[in-house]
């Protein structure tokens, strides 16, 4: 529907949002193309940093997808990248509308230090949180099983889902954690610090 960088020019409807959140280069464009099943709707870019805006999609005329610049390393200039963080913690802590983050983690990397402060802060502002580790598809079995202990001990939650943009696994169960939050009331959710 629009991207921006202001408050100002949010959507100004009261749909239910649901907010895309990871390092750069992590997967999310490759996510938010499987469970929309459109191809292309958020661009993918080998380069980190390619989303540099606040992006909303309209999901079924009944939410938006919010896709976030993605937090740490990025191959942009020291100014754009120190802008995002005021922006993204600003949407994040002050948009009613936000139903459910979703934190998204590569899969092949143990959780990094911008990983863990991106769950203190969401949990310290009780934003409702859903994990999600990406590229499952890249690794073994086995790595798969360190990768989801190592993940709940590091970022202290109690379940993640792992997901493939290739095979589509853990796609219904994202799908399920999205529909649970779109139904509740966001209001309950948390008091701001």
């Amino acid at each position: 529907m629009k991207s921006t960088t202001r408050p100002d020019d949010f959507p100004r409807d009261q749909r239910p949002e649901i907010a895309f959140c990871g390092r750069s280069n992590v997967g999310k464009s490759s996510l938010l193309n499987t469970l929309t099943n459109v191809r292309g709707l958020a661009r993918t870019s080998s380069t980190p940093g390619r989303t540099q805006t606040i992006n909303f999609f309209v999901i079924n005329e009944s939410m938006y997808f919010v896709d976030l610049p993605g937090y740490g390393y990025a191959k942009v200039s020291k100014t754009v990248r120190e802008s995002w963080g005021p922006m993204i913690e600003d949407y994040l802590r002050n948009r009613e509308q936000l139903n459910l983050a979703v934190m998204i983690v590569d899969s092949r990397m143990a959780p990094t230090d911008s990983d863990v402060m991106m769950k203190q802060w969401l949990d310290r502002c009780r934003i409702p949180t859903t994990v999600v580790l990406t590229k499952t598809d890249k690794i073994s079995n086995n790595q798969l099983h360190q990768a989801l202990r190592q993940g709940t001990q590091t970022l202290d939650t109690k379940e993640i889902i792992a997901f493939s943009a290739v095979s589509g696994a853990g796609k219904d169960a994202i799908l399920a954690r999205i529909s649970a939050a779109t139904t509740s009331d966001p209001t309950v959710r948390k008091t701001h610090l």
